[in-house]
């Protein structure tokens, strides 16, 4: 299997149970692979015909603008709208950063990283 990495995607969002990180937010970096076949790409030269990095970036944006208060929650929805997106994709992975999170105490980060496969979100 083929695979494609979208690293380092930094944004400024407002997940969190506290209701200060609703009103004050932090950066979040997120990082997601994803892999699938794009042998049919090589011949063809065809962005159809493979894991199109640019939706991968949207998607991500796009979740998360939306508030919710796990990061947990976030991961899951930006994969399953990536395997929603993109048919070619079998295999994915996220890995959601809070950088500075407001804990007791000097931490660089908390993150959650999920892997799934197809299947999973085809069963739900």
């Amino acid at each position: 299997m083929d695979k494609i990495s979208v690293n380092g995607i930094r944004l400024y969002a407002y997940h969190g149970c506290l209701e200060e990180e609703g009103k004050i937010g932090t950066e979040y970096e997120v990082n997601v692979a994803v892999w699938g076949s794009i042998t049919q790409a090589f011949h063809s030269d065809d962005l159809s015909q493979t894991m199109d990095y640019v939706t991968i970036n949207r998607i991500v944006k796009e979740h998360m603008a939306v508030r919710h208060k796990l990061i947990e929650t976030v991961a899951n929805k930006i994969l399953e709208d990536i395997f929603k997106a993109m048919p070619i994709v079998q295999k994915a992975k996220i890995k959601v950063a809070k950088l500075s999170p407001p804990i007791n105490g000097d931490v660089e980060h908390v993150s959650i990283e999920l892997k799934r496969k197809r299947k999973h979100y085809l069963d739900h």
